[in-house]
C-alpha cells in the first residue's frame, strides 16, 4: 500500500484554498495571540476561502462539502495559525446546522449569500419565552468563537411551554446581540470566543429548532449527508482538525529549533542528551500526530455517510477524544525536549503547546464520557447470552 503523504495527495479547492491563506495566517498568529482576535484580513481570507459555507444548506451557496475535506482543509490552515483554524472550522459547522432550520429561516440567514458567517453558542444558557409568532429570548452565552464578526448566531436557551420544558437553538442576526469581552486563557486565544448577550430579543418561530434536532440530525427530504449526521458523531471532527495542524505546525517549529542535534551528539557538554533522546521525542511525537490523523479520517468518512447509527456515532466522538490526547501528549513533549529557549514568551512552539492545551480542553473532546458512551453502545451491540451461554432471542 503506497502511502500518500498529505502535502502531495491532490487538494480539494477547500485544502487549495487553505493553503493560500496559510502565509497570511502565520504572518498575523503571533498578534492574533496578544490582541485575542484575528485580523481582519485573515477573517476576510478564511471566508473567502469557502470555510464558512462549506456547509451551507443545498441551494444557499452551491453544493454542500464534506467532513473529509474540512478535516484536511483546516489541518492545513492550522500549520501557519491554529487560532485561524479553530475559527474556520467551528463556522464551517455552525453554518452547518443553519441547515436544520425550518425552510423560511434557512433562506432568511443565507440571503446575504457566499459571505455569510455564522457562529454558535450551544452551551444552554438562556431563556425564551412564547411570544404571538415565536420567542422573546434573553441569556448572555460564554465562548462564542468569531462572535466578533459574525453575521448570526445560534444560541441555545431553555423554554417553558405547555408544561413543558425543552431546549431549542435560536438563529438571531448580529445587529440584535451584544459581545463581551470576556475571551482572556491560557491558548488559542486569537478566535476572540467572547460572551454574546441578547436582551429580550423576539425570535420568530422560522428561525428556531429543537436542540434535539439538532443533535439527531435533519430527516426532511432533500436534506444533504452533511446535515443528517447527528451532532455527537461530527461535533469532535470539527474541534480536532484545527489541533492537527496545530500539531503538524509545532513538528515543524520543534526541528527548526533543535535539527541541528539530529545529526551530531552535543560536543564537549557533560550529562548533555545525546542524539537519540531528539530521535526519540521527534519518531513518538510525529507518530502520534500522524495516528491522530488517521483516526480523524476516519471519523470523517463515516460522517459523511451521513445517517450514523449510535455505534458509529460513539466511535467517531471516541477516536476524536483519543485524537486530541494524542496530539496534546506529542506537542507536550516536543516542548519539554525542545530545552529552555522553546519556553520564550514569544516562540511559537509554546504557543502552539497553549492552543493545543486549550483546544483538547474542550467538553466535547474529553475522552471519559467518549469512552463510557462507546463503551455502552459496544454492550449493546453484544449478543445477551444466557444461564447456558446460548445466545437470548
Amino acid at each position: 500500500m503506497t502511502d500518500v503523504h498529505p502535502d502531495t495527495a491532490p487538494a480539494s479547492p477547500l485544502t487549495a484554498a487553505a493553503r493560500a491563506v496559510v502565509p497570511l495566517a502565520a504572518a498575523h498568529a503571533a498578534a492574533a495571540d496578544t490582541d485575542r482576535s484575528l485580523h481582519p484580513d485573515v477573517v476576510e481570507a478564511i471566508v473567502a476561502a469557502g470555510f464558512t459555507r462549506h456547509f451551507a444548506p443545498p441551494g444557499a451557496c452551491g453544493p454542500p462539502g464534506t467532513f473529509a475535506d474540512l478535516l484536511t482543509a483546516a489541518a492545513e490552515l492550522g500549520t501557519g495559525c491554529p487560532s485561524a483554524a479553530w475559527i474556520a472550522s467551528v463556522c464551517a459547522s455552525a453554518g452547518r446546522l443553519t441547515g436544520l432550520l425550518p425552510g423560511a429561516g434557512r433562506e432568511e440567514v443565507w440571503a446575504k449569500g457566499d459571505g455569510t458567517v455564522v457562529a454558535a453558542g450551544l452551551i444552554p444558557a438562556g431563556t425564551a419565552v412564547p411570544v404571538p409568532g415565536g420567542w422573546r429570548l434573553t441569556g448572555a452565552w460564554p465562548y462564542v468563537s468569531g462572535s466578533g464578526f459574525a453575521d448570526w448566531t445560534l444560541l441555545a436557551a431553555r423554554t417553558e411551554a405547555g408544561g413543558r420544558t425543552q431546549v431549542r437553538v435560536f438563529a438571531v442576526p448580529a445587529a440584535d446581540c451584544t459581545v463581551r469581552d470576556t475571551w482572556r486563557t491560557l491558548g488559542m486565544r486569537g478566535t476572540g470566543s467572547n460572551t454574546v448577550v441578547a436582551e429580550a430579543v423576539t425570535v420568530p418561530a422560522e428561525r428556531t429548532v429543537p436542540l434535539d434536532t439538532l443533535v439527531s440530525g435533519a430527516s426532511f427530504p432533500g436534506a444533504a449527508p452533511c446535515h443528517t449526521v447527528p451532532l455527537k458523531a461530527a461535533n469532535g471532527l470539527t474541534l480536532a482538525a484545527p489541533l492537527l495542524g496545530a500539531a503538524r505546525g509545532a513538528v515543524r517549529r520543534w526541528t527548526e529549533l533543535v535539527g541541528e542535534r539530529l545529526t551530531a551528539p552535543p560536543a564537549g557538554v557533560s550529562g548533555a542528551p545525546d542524539r537519540s533522546t531528539y530521535e526519540q521525542a521527534l519518531a513518538r511525537s510525529e507518530g502520534e500526530t500522524d495516528a491522530a490523523a488517521l483516526l480523524l479520517a476516519r471519523v470523517g468518512r463515516v460522517a459523511d455517510e451521513g445517517e450514523v447509527d449510535e455505534a458509529a456515532t460513539a466511535r467517531n466522538a471516541r477516536d476524536c477524544a483519543l485524537a486530541a490526547e494524542y496530539l496534546t501528549a506529542a506537542v507536550d513533549r516536543l516542548l519539554r525536549s525542545a530545552g529552555t529557549r522553546a519556553h520564550a514568551e514569544g516562540e511559537e512552539l509554546q504557543r502552539r503547546w497553549r492552543d493545543l492545551v486549550c483546544g483538547a480542553g474542550h467538553a466535547a473532546l474529553q475522552f471519559a464520557p467518549a469512552a463510557r458512551a462507546w463503551s455502552f453502545s459496544r454492550d449493546q451491540a453484544q449478543p445477551r447470552t444466557g444461564a447456558a451461554g446460548q445466545a437470548s432471542g
